[in-house]
């Protein structure tokens, strides 16, 4: 007999706070006729002297439902470390809070988690990032669905106004907390709901919705020109970087685009607009190799492309490893390397799997040399770099040994030396820069 496959289960994001509070008991109302998990996800931030106390009303809150016979669980997570220097706490606290969310939620089996935000939320964040100059990403402000990392992010009451949740509390007597942050007039969020919120309802008492609308609005053609972008990057970028003369055939807008949307894929979020700005400037005109940085990010043009370097690695990172044993193809992060080798299964033009017992990771020192294809030259790595026109800062990473066999070359691929034979179980290597 096949063992009974285990309920669904969705996650509810849940700070103690009344939107959060309403939500997850509508959330239990909802899934218990369903047959469906709930799991109710809080998050420590350690920056409230009374984050124990909500901590403490969250446990016992689920522990009287889940004593109810609500089909409930309860989890949560306390932050640890600071913001960097010149971070904001707003922008530090967010993302260690969407990090700890998604790592519970996964480990509870849960691959949705459900968000209390509400159109008075919404149409706060369309106004800030107005007053931020956005662009129509940041107008789009929150999606009420989005899939991250493996988790679909969902924000069920995002249409709805929070008179209607308040009323709904009420109505059901459901106990809340309290957070006294949010009177800091630190925050821009809470100088625009407490001091400009009040006097703009009184004025235009349709500026909410009217905000929120031109919010879905702008998640429309932020779609758009995302999908827009998918074409024109298809057309004009590589693995190998950007190719600046094709992209030079775009028109200006969809340049821009492209340019935006090529820059947030290589350094995983958002490029800043002076930046953006320069290189649409000076890329046309740069006719010889050409460097531009911002921030940690450092980008070259060489014979036409503009590649993005990796990262500098830090002061005090970790020695390198030397030897990798591996028993299965997967990811490896490799300390000190600044990167991840990814191992995956091939048909052909790949090492035998044999060769995986031990491997070996090592610098260039000089003397080694690569040979492309089967019947071509061994030839130096130098030289075979300068024939594919792998420019330097392409060159990182280790060079992968079997033994003192040479299997594999970050940027050239497997030495044809090391081919399996036909028929032989085989992998492939790939080298993943986490500057990249």
């Amino acid at each position: 007999m096949s063992p009974t496959p285990p309920a669904p289960c969705v996650a509810v994001a849940y700070s103690g706070g009344r939107d959060s509070t309403a939500l997850l008991h509508a959330t239990l109302a909802v899934a218990g006729g369903l047959g469906v998990q709930v799991v109710a996800l809080h998050v420590h931030h350690g920056l409230n002297a009374r984050a124990d106390d909500w901590l403490a009303h969250a446990e016992q809150q689920c522990a009287r439902w889940a004593g109810q016979g609500k089909a409930l669980s309860f989890a949560s997570r306390r932050l640890s470390g600071r913001p960097a220097r010149g971070e904001s706490v707003e922008a530090w606290a967010r993302r260690e809070r969407y990090a700890a969310l998604r790592e519970m939620a996964l480990a509870h089996g849960s691959r949705v988690v459900l968000l209390a935000h509400h159109r008075q939320d919404q149409a706060e964040t369309f106004l800030l990032q107005a007053l931020r100059s956005a662009g129509v990403a940041g107008l789009a402000a929150m999606p009420p669905t989005v899939e991250r990392e493996g988790v679909t992010w969902a924000r069920p009451w995002l249409h709805c106004d929070a008179g209607r949740i308040a009323a709904y509390a009420r109505r059901h007597r459901l106990r809340h907390v309290e957070d006294d942050s949010n009177a800091d007039p630190r925050f821009a969020r809470n100088r625009l709901r407490l001091a400009v919120w009040p006097a703009l309802m009184r004025e235009f008492p349709h500026a909410e919705a009217a905000l929120a609308a031109a919010a879905a609005w702008a998640q429309e053609a932020h779609e758009c020109t995302h999908a827009l972008a998918a074409i024109d990057l298809s057309r004009v970028a590589s693995k190998r970087g950007l190719d600046i003369a094709a992209w030079m055939q775009l028109a200006p807008a969809r340049r821009s685009n492209a340019l935006r949307t090529w820059l947030r894929n290589e350094i995983g979020r958002a490029p800043e607009a002076a930046l953006t700005q320069r290189l649409l400037i000076e890329l046309p005109a740069a006719s010889a190799p050409a460097q531009w940085t911002a921030a940690r990010l450092t980008l070259r043009r060489y014979r036409g492309w503009l590649s993005c370097l990796p990262a500098a690695a830090p002061i005090g990172a970790p020695e390198r490893v030397e030897t990798l044993a591996v028993a299965r193809a997967g990811t490896y992060a490799l300390a000190g390397w600044g990167g991840r080798l990814r191992i995956l299964g091939v048909r052909k033009n790949g090492v035998a799997r044999s060769s995986l017992a031990q491997l070996r990771l090592a610098e260039r020192s000089g003397g080694e040399d690569f040979q492309l294809a089967p019947g071509r030259p061994a030839r130096s790595l130098k030289k075979q770099f300068q024939a594919r026109a792998v420019p330097a800062w392409q060159r990182t990473g280790p060079l992968v040994y079997a033994g003192e066999r040479l299997l594999f070359v970050p940027g050239l691929g497997v030495d044809a030396r090391a081919l399996a034979a036909d028929g032989e179980a085989q992998i492939a290597f790939e080298w993943l820069n986490d500057a990249r």
